[in-house]
């Protein structure tokens, strides 16, 4: 059984696992700045160029019977079809899409970048320094000669 655990723990621990971790909690909030995006900014614009449209209006009531607002056949106890809900979704997961698309460009982007940019060699270490005077001292004594 401690074994076990000793296992799990390690598996917890591997770099992938914390960076699963940290994309999925950054990914919750970013998905939740988005929808806001869509439902607050972008849809009540789309609802005011199509005449004050709400997507979220758009059902069919399951029922045969005709309600003014999904509210209303929810409250009549009617089963819906939401497909002005389903749209409104589709357009927040273009967003979201198009958004990581843009990211992963510019961090792209970034990491050409860095790797167009010749890196400074390394500086010598002290054998090497004592080695080169050894060199230079060698080839100044065969100039003598």
């Amino acid at each position: 059984m401690k074994k076990f655990f000793s296992d799990f723990k390690a598996f917890i621990m591997r770099g992938n696992v914390v960076d699963l971790a940290v994309a999925v909690v950054i990914g919750g909030a970013f998905g939740a700045i988005i929808t806001s995006l869509v439902d607050d900014i972008i849809m009540p614009v789309i609802s005011l160029m199509t005449g004050g449209i709400k997507f979220t209006d758009w059902f069919v009531a399951l029922d045969g019977k005709t309600y003014e607002t999904l509210e209303a056949a929810q409250e009549a106890g009617a089963s819906t079809l939401n497909y002005g809900s389903l749209i409104s979704h589709i357009i927040n997961f273009i967003i979201i899409a198009f958004s990581i698309f843009v990211c992963i460009k510019i961090i792209e982007k970034i990491r050409r970048k860095k790797e167009e940019e010749p890196e400074a060699p390394p500086e010598p270490t002290k054998e090497e320094l004592l080695l080169t005077e050894i060199r230079d001292l060698l080839a100044e004594q065969n100039k003598e000669k």
